[in-house]
């Protein structure tokens, strides 16, 4: 599969606060779609392929009706309940275009909060079951409280600071300032105000939290061989991965590796397959629903040792364009939106194609990691053609 198969389209609709968005969430996924084939120079009709992840409102069969796609002939989600699902649905995509089962996938993401409920909120319930049986008669409800208890213990392991969250949200802050499109755009974040927010479950003050965003966002993948003769510049997908450990996703953290991003696997694989190392990437787009699983995900992907992390997220280093690892240089889910992730493939494309609002100098590696702290991990990597 290296580097067969491309993303020659992308596209998103305009990113709203929860409850704000005057369409409907199939309407903002349709729109999507729409941008992103328009944006491949293809039509509606020439796509026969969709994937997603967790997705089960917006289904190939609604999508393809509405849309007048003429065939669908593969379709397909990937496991898991959470945003670590973002770079796997584009590795489907990968596998059905190499493999020949379809010739023009899209993947896309649309979530309505207003609408349908907020991600972040426990909702009533009469029954628990599978890792809530163990934890919801404690209060332990929300996906808060489940990376608030991994990075406590991340935090205590390796002496982690919480300066060190403060430059993910501080550096997702940053980059947000350079991008139009961007929800925090225009609302700067100083350390100060980082610090005095209030708790949401220690240790993360509120900007250390995701907000809850209406939009949709969307990719289009073909063969490299049918990209060349596309409107875009084809951004090859070098390598992908999904995996686990052993016990990686036991219940409630019995994981002999807790606290974990779940990206250890995933990290040996995509170097494996790509023939590169993580010295090699130019920039990288880390799912931050909370700060506190991307250090532990920065480790686990190897960029550097766990004791390492709060040099290495210091002193700019992690801030675009020069930074030694410019992440979520969109402002990511913290400061663009939080299109549960997807909005990270749509930047790390841009990265490539040399679009970027903060556009890092000489991209040949981009990387997607998806949702840190849920199982099981996945990433995806981009290159120059």
């Amino acid at each position: 599969m290296q580097g067969k198969a491309a993303v020659v389209g992308i596209g998103e609709t305009t990113y709203y606060k929860r409850g704000e968005s005057p369409k409907t969430e199939f309407q903002l996924a349709s729109e999507a779609i729409g941008k992103a084939v328009e944006d491949a120079g293809l039509e509606l009709k020439d796509i026969d392929g969709v994937t997603s992840y967790m997705e089960s409102r917006n289904d190939p069969g609604r999508l393809s009706a509405a849309l007048g796609m003429k065939n669908v002939a593969f379709a397909a989600q990937p496991w898991g309940g959470g945003g670590n699902g973002v770079a796997a649905s584009v590795a489907l995509a990968d596998a059905a275009i190499s493999a020949g089962y379809a010739k023009n996938v899209v993947v896309f993401r649309a979530l309505a909060q207003g609408q349908f409920g907020r991600f972040g909120q426990s909702k009533p319930r009469t029954h628990a079951y599978g890792n809530s049986a163990y934890s919801a008669v404690y209060g332990f409800l929300s996906p808060a409280h489940v990376c608030a208890m991994q990075t406590t213990r991340f935090m205590h392991e390796y002496g982690v600071t919480q300066d060190s969250l403060a430059e993910i949200a501080l550096a997702a802050s940053a980059h947000a300032q350079l991008n139009p499109r961007a929800l925090r755009y225009g609302k700067p974040l100083s350390r100060q105000q980082y610090h005095d927010s209030r708790w949401i479950a220690k240790p993360f003050h509120l900007y250390d939290c995701c907000p809850e965003n209406d939009g949709a966002t969307a990719i289009v993948v073909t063969t490299r061989e049918r990209a060349r003769d596309l409107k875009q510049k084809p951004v090859p997908i070098l390598a992908a991965a999904q995996g686990l450990g052993k016990r990686d996703g036991a219940l409630i953290f019995n994981e002999p590796a807790f606290p974990t991003s779940f990206n250890r696997e995933v990290g040996q694989q995509i170097w494996e397959r790509a023939g590169i190392q993580p010295k090699d990437v130019q920039v990288a787009q880390f799912y931050e629903n909370f700060t506190g699983p991307v250090l532990m995900a920065i480790t686990e992907m190897g960029f550097c040792k766990p004791e390492e992390i709060n040099e290495f997220v210091a002193n700019g280093n992690i801030q675009g364009p020069g930074g030694k690892l410019p992440i979520n240089t969109s402002g990511g889910n913290l400061a663009e939106c939080y299109i549960h992730g997807f909005e990270l493939i749509n930047e790390a494309v841009r990265q490539v194609r040399g679009q970027s609002t903060c556009q890092v100098p000489d991209v040949e590696h981009s990387l997607v990691v998806s949702g840190p702290g849920f199982s099981p991990g996945s990433a995806v990597l981009f290159s120059s053609d």
